[in-house]
């Protein structure tokens, strides 16, 4: 089978791509669509609280026809965070859970299962642990919440998920990692806590197939011109699997989006 995530950040500039930024966008969900993955998985689509509107949905269902398509949006922050999840196949059920995350976080859309007869499909956009780190104490809280989330899907058959988990794990998962030391996404708590999250009987499906590749990145700040030119990048989208399927997996790769900044798709193939 075969998988993909994606951080589109925002289904609505996709869908008008009336900037060059999301004229990019937009291109890069069209080759998504010409992939015809079997499932798609998107985070930070910052939908209203009310989901999708009718032109959203209409473009989604022109791009996969015939998909299930299940969104979860932040009721906490009409235009914020969010996920989404289409499907060739339909699950045999869908759950949008909380999981007793600190603050607003279960109300922010972050997380979608779906269950299918052998194993879970989950996407997660993990919290930002924010400027100045003012977060990294509630994104603690989360990781330790999420990673018992997804022990208790481990416990009844295999998972199989992804997103952006906004952490680069190891020194080789970022272009600059001496100046980022004390920065959101590379601090010690998250790396620790990412480690803890593999030690739970999980696979960086990536990683297990590329150990020593560097420079391969999934995300390049907008904030920085120069930042894709010269490959300034951290790598923070994930697929990981249950240890004990991670030897059926065959990829695990970055999708290439040319010029765009911002995230990239991720993509994973996995006989299940």
């Amino acid at each position: 089978m075969k998988f993909i995530s994606w951080n589109i950040d925002s289904i609505n500039a996709a869908v008008e791509h009336k900037s060059v930024r999301g004229e990019m966008t937009w291109s890069t969900l069209n080759e998504i669509a010409t992939i015809r993955p079997d499932v798609f998985a998107i985070q930070e689509t910052k939908l209203k609280s009310t989901g999708l509107t009718k032109k959203q949905a209409t473009a989604i269902a022109e791009l996969f026809p015939e998909y299930h398509l299940y969104v979860n949006s932040s009721t906490a922050r009409s235009g914020y965070s969010g996920t989404m999840v289409l499907s060739k196949v339909e699950p045999t059920q869908v759950e949008y859970p909380t999981i007793g995350a600190p603050g607003s976080m279960d109300l922010e859309g972050r997380i979608i299962t779906l269950e299918f007869p052998t194993f879970f499909l989950s996407t997660v956009y993990t919290p930002n642990s924010g400027s100045s780190l003012i977060r990294l104490p509630e994104r603690g809280e989360w990781d330790d919440k999420y990673r018992e989330y997804i022990k208790t899907l481990d416990a009844t058959k295999p998972v199989i998920f992804s997103g952006d988990m906004n952490v680069a794990h190891q020194e080789i998962d970022l272009k600059n990692p001496k100046p980022n030391r004390h920065s959101a996404g590379f601090t010690d708590q998250e790396r620790e806590k990412f480690s803890a999250l593999l030690d739970a009987g999980f696979t960086d499906t990536f990683r297990s197939l590329n150990p020593d590749t560097p420079s391969v990145y999934t995300w390049w700040a907008q904030i920085s011109k120069t930042s894709k030119i010269n490959n300034s990048g951290w790598r923070i989208d994930y697929y990981l699997v249950s240890d004990r399927i991670a030897e059926n997996v065959t990829e695990s790769c970055v999708i290439d989006t040319g010029a765009r900044q911002d995230h990239a798709p991720i993509l994973l193939e996995i006989n299940v």
